[in-house]
């Protein structure tokens, strides 16, 4: 990447679950990712020594002077939706986005970007808690109540603490490709990917047993069958339900749609082939479901807004690399 210096915010009040997510992903030392990974740095918005919730004591790397070098801003949350951000702060914030920096917000840091007015005529997920505060007090974002993390290209938002990791992981498959986030997520012990239009709660987050025991088989199914045809007929007699039973309950535990789950793990497995495989676009469709090419490019297009050939292109010699220096 062109700047892989990343600078999170520390403020006293310090989120830390959400700043220990910034750390975790960004801040690691991963020799395997080659020498062209993310450089971090932190960032105190105040002087001398920060604390943190849970009793923590924060040193930081510098002042706002940092974010005049940084490639990538996160504001790890905010120490509260009614506490007021420090125009000093604003100011950094706009100049480094102003000569290109981008800038990531998780749960409550939503506030910070708005106040910076970064966020003016753009769409911005945060903390269900905090939507219709956020709306309420700057009318001129368009807040989605109802999502995981947007990407609106230099600015990101996501919504709860754990968006968070979603996030960071969308940003690492942003910068470096599948292969790469997969192998954060899998020392994370998380999902390598949840689209960002995902539900942010569902009614029923943890089914009851016996739904349980029929849905996470059909998921092992699906993940081994994508090239399969599928239909709710089909998936809700895999599962002994009546099919408007299995929308109810398929609804209930993922938050989506089967056709719109099954369009995401296909897309999924899609870019993972396009990264670790020589297989042609066509065979690519065949294997994963699509059928033919024409129908993944539309999907791909419509999805990732960019075509599966200029995907291949920019993240496999960058994957090269990353297997070779291991």
């Amino acid at each position: 990447m062109q700047n892989p210096l990343v600078v999170a915010l520390a403020y006293d009040g310090l989120c830390t679950f959400e700043f220990g997510v910034v750390v975790e992903v960004f801040g690691l030392p991963r020799p395997e990712m080659g020498e062209n990974w993310y450089r971090f740095a932190v960032a105190g918005i105040e002087a001398g020594e920060l604390r943190a919730m849970g009793g923590i004591r924060l040193a930081v790397d510098g002042d706002l002077s940092l974010l005049e070098q940084a490639g990538t801003i996160v504001v790890p949350g905010w120490r509260g939706a009614d506490e007021p951000v420090p125009e000093a702060l604003c100011k950094a914030l706009r100049k480094a986005h102003a000569r290109g920096a981008r800038v990531m917000s998780i749960c409550s840091g939503v506030f910070v970007l708005a106040a910076a007015g970064l966020l003016d005529g753009l769409q911005a997920s945060t903390h269900w808690r905090y939507t219709e505060k956020l709306q309420q007090r700057y009318p001129q974002i368009e807040v989605m109540p109802d999502v995981l993390y947007i990407d609106n290209g230099s600015v990101l938002t996501s919504a709860g603490s754990a968006a968070g990791i979603d996030l960071s992981l969308h940003l690492v498959r942003r910068d470096y490709g599948q292969f790469a986030a997969n192998s954060v997520a899998r020392r994370l012990v998380v999902p390598p990917h949840r689209v960002g239009g995902q539900a942010q709660f569902i009614e029923q987050p943890m089914p009851v047993a016996y739904e349980s025991q029929r849905l996470s088989p059909l998921f092992d199914y699906l993940q081994n069958h994508l090239a399969d045809e599928h239909t709710v007929e089909s998936l809700a007699t895999f599962t002994g339900m009546s099919p408007r039973t299995f929308l109810r309950r398929f609804a209930a535990t993922t938050g989506t749609t089967p056709s719109r789950w099954l369009l995401n793990m296909r897309l999924t497995r899609c870019r993972d082939l396009l990264e670790s495989s020589t297989l042609s676009i066509d065979e690519i469709a065949e294997r994963v479901g699509f059928g033919s090419a024409a129908t993944l490019r539309h999907h791909f297009r419509a999805k990732l807004s960019t075509t599966p050939a200029a995907y291949r292109k920019t993240f496999t010699s960058g994957n090269e690399k990353m297997i070779t220096s291991r």
